[in-house]
């Protein structure tokens, strides 16, 4: 028989790691992206009654209430998912297993900033500054989860009384909107592995070391980019069951294994964000490169859920044009 495994666009198990479920199971895995990581819940809620798929990947904790309070997951958590990952009852907390957590954080071209001679920026106010016209992109908060997140975080910093005022100003400062993830980092950022000509792009904290190459790791030396770790909001994504598949026993083995420390060991590296289970190991360069915001910005549960939407038609009426 055959799933079909509803992701984002930025979706990446791993070589081989869909394939050894196959073997263990029997079961063959189809992948359906969706756009980014807000599109795909987008996607779920207009297709509930004739869903894409069997189980899904890459909700996330900026969108996971607007899944579960339209009603598109079946109930299931897998077996010993940490509970310091899980969403709170009600939530998502009955439906979505924690698989993967990562600090979305502003990062930098290094060498774009030695170049140029400019300092490279440090924090959320910095980005305002007139130094650095025209030198940030971001996603979209609207289609975006880490665009979500960059937004919670900057709500989080400036409160309800002047988070509209600093996107003002970063809007007016040139700061570039675009839809997803994939088109800011690969298109409009200029970091090694990027074609663009913006040296400030709205990432991870586990990015910089996807940017190191051999040499750079053999001779020790620092990566390329760099997150700011003041600029950071603490990001979780989910696998869930979809409601109304006509496979759910299956479907359940499938988000099971995804929660499992082997497919984690694959999947976190791939996707250069860290596993929640703490028993997975990374790969040794990321001890070296990979850092954690030690103070994230956060935002409780319920109060996104009561005012996401808001928030987002707030931002949309500053950010988009």
């Amino acid at each position: 028989m055959e799933l079909t495994l509803v992701t984002h666009d930025s979706t990446d198990f791993g070589e081989g790691t869909l394939e050894r479920f196959t073997e263990e199971t029997g079961i063959e895995v189809t992948l359906h992206a969706a756009g980014d990581a807000g599109q795909l819940v987008n996607q779920l809620v207009l297709t509930k009654e004739n869903p894409l798929g069997d189980v899904v990947f890459g909700i996330d904790n900026t969108f996971a209430s607007r899944a579960v309070n339209a009603g598109v997951l079946a109930d299931h958590v897998a077996a010993g998912a940490p509970a310091e990952y899980l969403l709170p009852a009600g939530m998502g907390g009955e439906q979505l297993t924690p698989i993967t957590s990562g600090d979305v954080c502003v990062n930098v071209d290094r060498e774009w900033f030695a170049e140029a001679g400019l300092a490279e920026p440090t924090t959320l106010d910095d980005l305002v500054d007139p130094a650095y016209a025209d030198l940030f992109v971001t996603s979209a908060a609207n289609t975006s989860s880490p665009g979500l997140a960059f937004l919670l975080a900057t709500i989080a910093a400036k409160g309800e009384s002047g988070w509209q005022d600093y996107w003002s100003a970063l809007v007016d400062n040139g700061a570039k909107v675009v839809a997803g993830w994939s088109d800011a980092y690969y298109v409009d950022f200029s970091g090694p592995s990027s074609e663009g000509d913006r040296p400030i792009v709205l990432s991870y904290a586990s990015s910089p070391p996807f940017e190191v190459t051999e040499e750079v790791s053999a001779a020790g030396g620092p990566a390329p980019t760099a997150a700011l770790l003041d600029t950071c909001f603490r990001q979780t994504e989910f696998a869930g069951v979809l409601a109304g598949t006509e496979h759910e026993a299956e479907a359940q083995q499938l988000v099971d294994f995804l929660a499992s420390t082997e497919a984690q060991e694959q999947i976190a590296p791939a996707m250069f964000v860290f596993p929640v289970d703490p028993e997975a190991q990374l790969p040794e360069e990321w001890a070296a490169y990979a850092e954690v915001a030690t103070d994230p910005f956060t935002i409780d549960p319920a109060e996104i859920d009561a005012n996401r939407e808001r928030w987002i038609e707030e931002w949309a009426a500053i950010a988009l044009p």
